[in-house]
């Protein structure tokens, strides 16, 4: 297989990865809402897509990465009703929706740079693009595929599908979806506002008390959740683009949705290929705050959580990660972090006595197969297992060498060298770790943060001050919320 295959969702088969424009490639990722600290469910993403950015550079594509951060619009339950995430959040912790969002957004980036994923080339949030999701409704409104009622435009699924296909991403069938419909509308309120209740909201009208509105010919409001994906996409990468990318929870009703409102103001479905990944279990459950099983990152890396044994380094969850293929389910266990982090420091070291070998005047091994075996797990949809495989073999070959039990020319060390090199740090982003640094940087901070606490507790505000500015002045955020005070990176 001597070119990228991809597996593309839309059309359920693999195909020869082939781009609009030569040599260059746009790649569209749906972020994620930054109402709260990020979960153990936000990693794969941000790590699987990393790997397919870098690949397509290895491949001498010139790759512009998309990223939206999602800072309105997305409701509670994911539906047309009830209250913004980020206002509820905000609600809760007294402060004003744009500082949650900017809170979360700084530790969702720093939590993704700890785990070596390279940051995108935009990073556009919904907040910013209202223009542009406007002017996008209208042209839906002005293909009259959408409709206004009492202040809110919603999307005419019906008269869409005269012409085009609802739900092929997803597989859902039109038909079922009415039927299924029919029953969940008795149940929800502000359905009748809809002429169908698969109808959904392009733009909301906001109540008095709903903070965050803007002017629109429609009266005050706020943008619908899977319009800004639709605008933002098209702003930064045109009409139609390369890949478009994001979880399988996305499939329906945002992906589903975002297709046809991209169709409705162009004709096009926006993307050539629709990537996703598959979801991250714990224990071979789904996370839940209902099940007590949802683990923030911090939590993770400090082992501070009472389903963890211990704590595991940002580069261990990355190679746990890489060591399923993204389109499998990944369940998540104790005992699966530590194999992960025995084996990724078995490639460390073999990496690192590579770097050491001698070369013998003969040779008795082609490190080079290995290498064209890991050139073809990538091209087989991103194989990422395999390419670990190929990795480990490596490893056997580098201790081989060592012991003196296989001898390997100037070439093929150099190669060997190389394959660590590309193949482990460049490609699959595995990179060695200052041991303990980070977590050193985690206790000095703990140890700050008490000792502010025990500031404010009596009633030394000058001194409490003094530790915010002057770590301030260093990047680091401290936050104060109603369960104590957190930091990032700024």
């Amino acid at each position: 297989m001597s070119a990228l295959h991809l597996y593309n969702t839309y059309t359920r088969r693999t195909e020869v990865f082939e781009t609009l424009l030569p040599g260059r490639v746009g790649l569209y990722v749906c972020g994620p809402t930054v109402y709260g600290p990020p979960h153990l469910g936000h990693v794969r993403g941000p790590v699987v897509f990393d790997v397919l950015r870098r690949y397509l550079e290895f491949l001498d594509f010139k790759v512009r990465h998309v990223r939206n951060i999602t800072d309105v619009g997305h409701l509670v339950g994911d539906v047309d009703e009830g209250e913004d995430k980020l206002q509820k959040q905000a609600r809760l912790e007294q402060v004003e929706p744009m500082e949650v969002a900017q809170t979360y957004t700084l530790a969702y980036n720093e939590m993704i740079r700890l785990m070596g994923v390279l940051p995108p080339g935009i990073e556009p949030r919904a907040s910013g693009h209202i223009i542009e999701q406007i002017e996008m409704i209208q042209a839906i409104m002005d293909a009259g595929l959408a409709y206004a009622v009492n202040g809110s435009v919603y999307f005419d699924v019906l008269a869409y599908a005269q012409h085009h296909e609802y739900g092929k991403l997803s597989g859902r069938v039109l038909e079922d979806l009415i039927a299924g419909a029919g029953n969940e509308a008795r149940e929800l309120e502000g359905q009748e506002e809809k002429r169908n209740p698969n109808d959904f909201a392009l733009w909301k009208k906001a109540d008095p008390e709903h903070i965050m509105q803007w002017s629109s010919p429609w009266g005050k409001g706020y943008p619908g959740w899977h319009i800004e994906c639709s605008a933002m996409s098209r702003k930064y990468l045109g009409d139609v683009f390369d890949i478009h990318g994001g979880g399988m929870d996305l499939l329906f009703p945002h992906h589903e949705s975002e297709i046809a409102q991209s169709t409705a103001c162009t004709g096009h479905n926006p993307a050539r290929f629709w990537v996703h990944h598959n979801m991250i279990t714990i224990n071979g459950q789904k996370m839940a705050k209902s099940l007590g099983n949802g683990i923030t990152v911090d939590e993770l890396f400090s082992g501070k959580h009472p389903l963890l044994q211990q704590a595991y380094s940002p580069m261990t969850l990355r190679f746990f990660i890489l060591q399923a293929h993204y389109r499998g389910t990944l369940d998540f266990s104790n005992e699966a972090l530590q194999a992960s982090e025995k084996g990724l420091q078995r490639l460390w070291k073999a990496a690192e006595t590579a770097s050491g070998l001698k070369a013998a005047a003969h040779n008795e091994y082609d490190v080079n197969a290995i290498v064209a075996a890991c050139a073809a797990a990538m091209n087989d949809d991103l194989n990422t297992p395999q390419v670990i495989a190929q990795l480990f073999e490596a490893a056997r070959v580098a201790n081989l060498c060592n012991d003196g039990k296989l001898a390997l020319d100037a070439a093929n060390i150099e190669a060997l060298q190389q394959l660590f090199k590309v193949w482990m740090e460049d490609i699959l982003g595995i990179r060695t770790e200052s041991a303990g640094d980070d977590q050193a940087l985690d206790g000095v901070m703990q140890m700050l943060l008490d000792m502010r606490a025990k500031a404010k507790a009596d009633k030394n505000y000058a001194l409490s001050d003094e530790i915010r500015n002057r770590l301030s002045a260093l990047g680091l955020v401290i936050r104060d919320g109603k369960d104590g005070s957190s930091w990032s990176r700024n």
